[in-house]
């Protein structure tokens, strides 16, 4: 499948918004990531290591760890889960999308993480802006899971990425 890219021709101006006009309005501020975070966890279910960990025992759920392949392979990750890194993530679950995985359909229920549930949240309410009914996230991000004690799951073994030497 091939994508087309409209073109255009002409000056922009991005708004601090997020909307493009050719005037940039006076006194606009910078929406704060962690207010978009707060707006998001309105609307997507929140919950605790354990609520997480409990869900795990279902088949229908479909644990999704969010962070970036170099946290993955430093910290290890939640077992069961699937990695689908942030930036891919509305391309792999969109069906008509040429990236798309087809562990994602809206029929499942979909639990994400990141490190610490700021990420996650915003993910989720994407998923479900998407038509994902089903989804939640680890308030608490990795390191709430790793502080309730939890299982973790190395990753450095067997993984394609290794990171760089330092000097």
């Amino acid at each position: 499948m091939q994508r087309r890219i409209p073109k255009f021709s002409g000056t922009v101006t991005l708004c601090y918004d997020g909307g493009m006009t050719d005037q940039a309005e006076p006194g606009k501020t910078v929406k704060k990531a962690w207010d978009m975070v707060e707006e998001a966890m309105q609307s997507i279910d929140n919950l605790s290591a354990e609520d997480v960990k409990a869900e795990t025992k279902n088949d229908d759920v479909v644990l999704v760890d969010i962070r970036d392949f170099r946290e993955l392979y430093n910290k290890g990750k939640i077992p069961g889960s699937v990695h689908a890194p942030r930036g891919m993530l509305e391309f792999w679950i969109d069906p008509e999308s040429e990236y798309y995985r087809d562990v994602f359909t809206p029929e499942k229920r979909y639990v994400l993480y990141c490190a610490a549930g700021g990420r996650s949240a915003l993910a989720a309410k994407t998923m479900k802006d998407m038509g994902y009914p089903d989804v939640g996230h680890l308030e608490t991000g990795f390191a709430g899971w790793e502080q309730a004690g939890l299982e973790v799951e190395q990753t450095q073994e067997g993984s394609k990425w290794i990171p760089a030497p330092r000097d």
